[in-house]
């Protein structure tokens, strides 16, 4: 009699399935190779949801969505990072432009889903405001800092920082996440705990053993390792495709940034859904800081050694619709509580990011 696998079944053998697909030489298939990676790359993300849940429920809040947010972040700055140096020239902008996209679907698609979710089904939710309060201030300063202010200096003309300002910038991005992590895991970790719980989400269900979060963790990093293959390879076809309709290239960026956020996407609707939006909040805001606080120290790094242009300073149309996400998120998560409008005019602001990027 078999034993029991501790996991899903699916949940192991998708990801293992993808890195086969992604080496075998079947790319003469043409499309339907490109239909296979598809919904490879789908049951791959899927399946790094679960892992990261149950790694989540095993070492608790907040370290379980750091953890899920430090990992996906990775990823992203890996692809971004390769397709620059296969890219070239072309992609000076493709940094700038899925920080932008992942900070305007976090703060506004995801964030959104959650509130309109949890306000229909529950009223009311409630999540720690000394939690949020820390994470949106530092957001707001890494956020102008790395994508406004270099608009506006003039060391080097246009929407670039000079190398050495480049090389300031990362610093302080680095210094501001870093900053959030030691007061989200140390010194005050209470804050990112759900309110009435006493810190415990797993009051009411049995973690899961250590060998199986330890064995979840490892099929994580294969999860996510394989979605950023799979990205990069799909990543011509898009572009081919956005090409091809007639959309803007700074399509792709957004494109690429929902790709590598839909495991965290996926997760922070779940947790709403389960009345736990602290957790939501976590991922969300955990995220987005970290998406910009390694991002872009990671390409200012290959930007000053490769002698690399890139282009961090948005357009007046962006800033405006980034100053207006972090407003009424700042209104919307002000007293401790939300409820369903909030979640809706969020995702209006997002259905308004998305259709200007398209008929910009």
């Amino acid at each position: 009699m078999l034993k029991k696998l501790p996991l899903p079944f699916w949940t192991i053998a998708v990801p293992i399935l993808a890195w086969i697909a992604y080496f075998s030489p079947i790319s003469g298939l043409g499309t339907l190779y490109i239909i296979i990676l598809t919904a490879l790359l789908i049951g791959s993300v899927l399946a790094a949801v679960h892992h990261a849940e149950v790694v989540a429920h095993r070492v608790g809040e907040p370290y379980g969505t750091l953890l899920l947010a430090l990992a996906i972040t990775t990823i992203e700055v890996a692809l971004i990072v390769s397709l620059m140096l296969t890219g070239g020239p072309e992609t000076t902008a493709l940094a700038r432009d899925t920080v932008l996209a992942a900070v305007m679907i976090i703060l506004t698609g995801m964030i959104g889903i959650c509130l309109l979710v949890g306000g229909a089904k529950y009223k009311e939710q409630q999540f720690s405001l000394s939690g949020v309060s820390v994470a949106l201030v530092a957001l707001s300063a890494i956020i102008v800092l790395t994508l406004i202010l270099p608009n506006y200096t003039t060391s080097r003309p246009g929407p670039f920082y000079s190398p050495i300002q480049l090389g300031f910038v990362a610093i302080i991005s680095l210094i501001i996440y870093g900053a959030f992590v030691l007061t989200q895991t140390v010194r005050h970790r209470d804050f990112f705990l759900p309110p009435g719980e006493d810190g415990n989400e797993d009051a009411h269900a049995e973690p899961p053993t250590k060998k199986t979060a330890l064995l979840s963790g490892l099929l994580l990093l294969v999860c996510l390792g394989i979605v950023v293959l799979l990205a990069k390879a799909l990543a011509p076809d898009i572009e081919g495709a956005v090409i091809n309709a007639g959309a803007p290239k700074s399509l792709v960026g957004v494109i690429i940034a929902a790709v590598v956020l839909l495991p965290e996407g996926l997760a922070a609707y779940r947790a709403a859904k389960k009345n736990r939006l602290q957790t939501s909040l976590n991922l969300a805001l955990g995220s987005a800081l970290a998406s910009i606080g390694l991002t872009i120290p990671a390409v200012a790094i290959v930007a000053i050694f490769t002698g690399m242009t890139i282009t961090l300073g948005i357009d007046m149309k962006a800033t405006v619709l980034l100053l207006l996400s972090l407003f009424t998120i700042m209104l919307s998560l002000a007293t401790g509580k939300t409820n369903m409008l909030q979640g809706v005019v969020l995702l209006v602001i997002f259905a308004t990011y998305l259709f200007t990027t398209i008929a910009p």
